[in-house]
């Protein structure tokens, strides 16, 4: 996260008065609107908005050692391999991607599909924050998204990626977050 957007944060409290966050509001990067930080919930949660498109593949299997994920799904259907279990969960159904277990999402339909994540403890948005400006370097290799998890308590498997998209009828691209 950059110095001023840093900066600018601070736990919500009762002495500011009404909070809305409207429909279009928050930062929003290519596949990432950040809705609430770290910072503004005292760490215990951030949240995000992930519109995934048809036939994409949201991120390759991986998993996360210090936070737990909640995907609410808000439009769509979201696809999700779960350890060692696939499941569906359609708008209004909640998947949760616990801490160490390894784990993958898509869209598997011709439709969009966009999910609300609940990160918690709040902190691993900034990973989100960081990666546009990783991808746009001169001489980025996807070998940089690996440094960038692990300073973040993140694994990936990139070689999961095209038996991922084979298995569940995906488009073989990953969805842009640069």
């Amino acid at each position: 996260m950059n110095k001023r957007t840093s900066e600018a944060l601070k736990r919500f409290d009762a002495s500011q008065g009404p909070r809305k966050l409207g429909s279009r509001d928050g930062k929003v990067l290519p596949g990432v609107r950040f809705m609430t930080w770290a910072e503004e919930t005292g760490g215990g949660f951030s949240l995000l908005e992930h519109p995934i498109p048809p036939h994409t593949l949201a991120a390759p299997l991986h998993r996360h050692s210090r936070e737990d994920e909640y995907s609410f799904v808000v439009e769509g259907r979201m696809g999700a391999l779960l350890g060692d279990d696939i499941i569906l969960a359609e708008a209004g159904e909640l998947a949760f991607k616990p801490r160490d277990q390894w784990h993958a999402f898509w869209n598997p339909d011709p439709t969009p599909c966009r999910i609300l994540e609940i990160i918690s403890p709040g902190g691993f948005e900034r990973f989100f924050d960081e990666l546009p400006s990783l991808m746009s370097r001169p001489g980025f290799t996807p070998t940089d998204i690996t440094k960038l998890g692990k300073l973040y308590g993140l694994e990936f498997k990139p070689e999961s990626v095209p038996k991922l998209c084979a298995d569940h009828g995906l488009n073989g691209t990953l969805l842009r977050l640069g």
